[in-house]
């Protein structure tokens, strides 16, 4: 008898390839009788390269064609990096669970053989979110944007273009490229980015997804959504600096955020703790708190004070 197919819609590159082959493992090895496919396509944020993501529409350039596969059943499953979501998703496209959260924060990494910064050349940075952030840590040094893959941001810094990489600590280590790190970026020093390290599977609305079943992990479910909630409620896409990071602690979430209006290059940190059943709850109040605080002129470019809050 035929097994049942099941197609999973993934980037190309070599680590959205692997993080789908991390899905495909679970649901063949809970389900043997079922055959697991990844199709593979090119999106148009891979296609563009030559400018910055804010400039050319966002992350939600990496999903569109995840979506369409799914839309008209080439596929029945896309595998994504949360991060990399747009804060709006169509209502026939669910999120249906959040894997296990790797390494959340952002790293610095040298080129090799390298043990230090080279302050002659340029950091390189693929978001404002982290570009921001650099300024009060390195506030010397020159950030230049980079785009491609994890691979090709490697290989030209390995070529000499730029004095280090800021890089999600959570692809590195699942390529096995660990040994590259040269520092962490604790939460407190850069809050990252909604949802990073979490893979997010997202499905058709009207399909069965038994399979699935116990794939998803609780502590992620909640502290991404709390995080998706703060952006989302300050119109944040994925390319915004617009960042948040929530810790499951017993049964609360500790919220951070950092809140950044584009007019005037203003931003501020703050913080926010929960029951982590009102997560979404959290993350708008913290929004509201750090949105509030920066109208009453408490927001500058380089204000280091965190609002903390209670919820």
């Amino acid at each position: 008898m035929k097994k049942t197919e099941i197609v999973i819609g993934s980037r190309e590159s070599q680590l959205a390839v692997l993080q789908s082959q991390m899905v495909q493992k679970y649901i063949q090895d809970a389900h043997p009788e079922l055959q697991v496919e990844i199709l593979t396509m090119k999106t148009t944020g891979d296609k563009i390269l030559d400018r910055t993501l804010d400039k050319v529409g966002g992350k939600g350039l990496f999903v569109k064609e995840l979506d369409r596969a799914l839309m008209d059943g080439r596929s029945q499953l896309s595998v994504h990096s949360l991060k990399d979501m747009p804060m709006e998703v169509p209502e026939e496209l669910p999120l249906l669970a959040f894997s296990k959260r790797e390494d959340p924060r952002d790293v610095l990494v040298l080129p090799e053989g390298k043990t230090e910064i080279d302050p002659e050349k340029p950091l390189g940075c693929s978001s404002l979110r982290r570009t921001l952030q650099l300024k009060e840590i390195y506030p010397d040094l020159e950030v230049k944007s980079i785009r491609g893959n994890l691979q090709t941001r490697l290989r030209k810094l390995d070529a000499g273009e730029y004095s280090a990489l800021i890089l999600a600590a959570a692809g590195l280590k699942r390529l096995g490229l660990e040994h590259r790190i040269n520092r962490y970026f604790s939460p407190e020093e850069m809050i990252p980015a909604a949802g990073q390290g979490i893979l997010a599977v997202q499905g058709r609305k009207e399909l069965d997804y038994d399979y699935l079943e116990g794939y998803g992990d609780p502590d992620a479910w909640d502290t991404g959504r709390a995080e998706r909630a703060f952006v989302k409620y300050l119109d944040g896409g994925c390319s915004s600096p617009v960042a948040a990071y929530g810790e499951i602690q017993g049964e609360e979430i500790f919220l951070r955020g950092l809140y950044y209006i584009e007019e005037t290059g203003a931003y501020k940190k703050g913080s926010i703790r929960g029951n982590r059943r009102d997560a979404e709850k959290l993350g708008i109040a913290l929004a509201k708190e750090l949105q509030e605080s920066c109208k009453e002129s408490l927001c500058t470019p380089d204000n280091k004070n965190d609002n903390k809050g209670e919820a």
